[in-house]
């Protein structure tokens, strides 16, 4: 029976020491831990402390090249997935034919066609931002 005492008394001392050492934790220490992650800014209202860029909402006043950069080139640029290439006027042209215009292309952009999301992905892109986008790529006016 002695035995058996001793060797439930170490894993008893064990977690003693644990329970002891887990306490030991500060206020600070858990109110850090509870920190959110992360912050939400709401646009009109003020956000103390956090960096917002100034034009919420807005492409920024994003040049045609900015937008095609971030936004098109992936695509555009290749000829993937059917795309037209920059640069390639006839079929731009074409595309224009078939869709009513520079204005047709323009509104299938804002929509999305095919595999390319709405705005290709430039939410914050206005129309006219993306249709200099466009001119610019399809060298159409």
């Amino acid at each position: 029976m002695n035995l058996i005492m001793k060797m439930l008394a170490v894993p008893a001392a064990v977690l003693a020491l644990w329970a002891v050492n887990a306490q030991a934790a500060t206020n600070d220490d858990i109110a850090k831990r509870l920190e959110p992650v992360g912050k939400v800014c709401v646009q009109g209202q003020e956000c103390k402390g956090m960096d917002v860029a100034a034009s919420v909402g807005g492409g920024g006043g994003m040049t045609p090249d900015d937008i095609i950069a971030k936004h098109c080139n992936a695509c555009h640029g290749t000829g993937l997935l059917g795309a037209p290439k920059i640069g390639d006027t006839a079929a731009w042209k074409e595309r224009a034919d078939h869709q009513g215009g520079l204005d047709g292309i323009l509104a299938k952009a804002i929509t999305g066609i095919n595999a390319m999301p709405p705005k290709g992905t430039c939410m914050t892109c206005t129309d006219d931002e993306l249709k200099g986008a466009i001119e610019k790529m399809s060298g159409l006016k």
